[in-house]
């Protein structure tokens, strides 16, 4: 099995996650009919206008949260705002715009230092594909009759559909990548995007196609260039995509867990988040550390400050432990002003932007950790450990051959006393180099209050 190489620049990069349809409208000419206005209810099924000139448009905005690379949920022609059924993985979406709103999207965005993933859905397509629709109306007669699993003729979707989808869902029909014709379409797929200028590709569901594909997948992505990123989903343990043949991270829903485990839900105090991430750490390839999508909320999970039950406090903490850990952090648009919704449709309501709705303490937290961030090598390419500083106290510290940087976070509802020879001995469990002088936090340095539901950062070594 290959030795697993990333690329560089995911241990600097913060993405920003965006579900076009609902990011902005920035071309109400191409609206799609019945479009609603912009601040009704989402569902399922409705549209609301956001396109890519919306996202181009608010790149600006982007960047001002910290962010320099952005995971696109599919843009690809299809029939429902999500797009998860693509119909031509070769089309933008008449909906979001034309190829031309994609270079332009793509040019102002690299302008920017941004750099653009999108999602590879290559696991099913939608029923109206017009190559399942041939199926459908040729039956055994149709060349792409086996380009996917069909039980028998007349292909029949309802009540149950007797071919083979995705999780049951008649109108996702599933792919047969074991068709040597269908794994060369979606290697065209990934060929052909590239070429347009994106930086890499998030996997849909990779677990429910073989790792024979997505080998001969990374290869062709990787002999294109060694610095585009390949992500997975995965929602439980991360390991097997990380052996260097398959994938350079995957969504590090654990992460996401241990964290609103402390902070939202509290069924784990800091010692059982302090092991939880220690132990997370070592079961990932060093290589891939960095490489891994560090996420709180996404298009399938309910809003971060929803989890928090509109504590914007409790939240601000989440996002503190989120910015200070090894991975790439990854923030889905709306949540750094305190969007709230529950899971699909609700998190997937419009960006808000009249700036008077914004839930600004969130945001102010966010730049301001972000800033941190790119401050501060050892918080972006140091190595990690945290420690428990008390029950409702943990710290992230992180640290290279130079400095040290600990993240500090109080989820109590009163201030904490924290003794800074617990950062010591925590640096010398991990290894850490000995650093000359004090920890600098603008208090005193044998000791530290660290404020109810507050963050302090404390820094040690030389200045990066």
């Amino acid at each position: 099995m290959p030795d697993l190489v990333t690329p560089d620049w995911l241990a600097d990069a913060v993405f920003y996650q965006i579900f076009p349809e609902r990011f902005a409208n920035g071309d109400p000419s191409i609206d799609p009919p019945g479009v609603e206005p912009w601040d009704a209810e989402p569902t399922r099924e409705n549209f609301f206008g956001g396109d890519l000139a919306g996202i181009t448009q608010h790149l600006d905005h982007i960047v001002s949260v910290g962010a320099n690379a952005i995971y696109l949920t599919p843009i690809f022609q299809a029939d429902t705002n999500h797009r998860y059924d693509a119909t031509d993985y070769f089309a933008i979406d008449e909906r979001l715009g034309d190829l031309e709103a994609f270079r332009t999207f793509v040019r102002e965005a690299h302008a920017r230092g941004i750099r653009i993933v999108l999602d590879a859905v290559l696991n099913h397509c939608g029923e109206g594909h017009p190559f399942f629709r041939d199926v459908m109306a040729r039956e055994a007669a149709s060349p792409y009759v086996n380009w996917f699993s069909v039980e028998g003729f007349p292909v029949v979707q309802h009540p149950e559909p007797n071919y083979r989808t995705c999780s049951g869902c008649w109108y996702l029909p599933k792919w047969n990548a074991y068709n040597p014709e269908v794994r060369a379409h979606h290697l065209d797929v990934a060929r052909h995007w590239i070429a347009e200028g994106i930086d890499g590709w998030r996997l849909d569901v990779p677990y429910f196609i073989n790792h024979t594909f997505w080998r001969e997948f990374r290869d062709v992505v990787k002999g294109l260039g060694d610095e585009l990123y390949i992500v997975a989903e995965e929602w439980r343990d991360p390991v097997e995509w990380l052996h260097g043949d398959l994938a350079d991270g995957t969504m590090n829903y654990t992460l996401r867990d241990l964290v609103l485990g402390f902070t939202a839900d509290r069924t784990i105090d800091a010692a059982e988040f302090a092991t939880g991430m220690n132990a997370l750490t070592a079961r990932i390839p060093a290589a891939a550390r960095r490489a891994m999508l560090n996420l709180l909320g996404s298009h399938d999970t309910e809003r971060v400050l929803t989890r928090h039950g509109g504590d914007e406090a409790s939240a601000v903490l989440a996002f503190r432990l989120l910015l200070a850990s090894e991975g790439a952090p990854m923030i889905y648009y709306g949540d750094e002003i305190g969007l709230q919704g529950e899971n699909d449709p609700g998190c997937r309501g419009t960006m808000p932007w009249d700036e008077a709705r914004w839930r600004t303490g969130i945001l102010d937290a966010i730049r301001d950790a972000t800033a941190l961030r790119a401050r501060e090598a050892a918080l972006r390419r140091g190595a990690q450990h945290v420690v428990a500083l008390g029950p409702d106290v943990a710290a992230v510290v992180r640290f290279d051959a130079d400095r040290a940087v600990a993240t500090i976070v109080n989820r109590g509802t009163s201030a904490a006393s924290v003794d800074l020879r617990m950062l010591d001995a925590a640096l010398a469990d991990a290894g850490a180099p000995s650093f000359a002088g004090e920890w600098a936090s603008g208090e005193t340095t044998s000791g530290l209050a660290v404020p109810a539901a507050g963050t302090v950062v404390c820094v040690k070594g030389e200045s990066s």
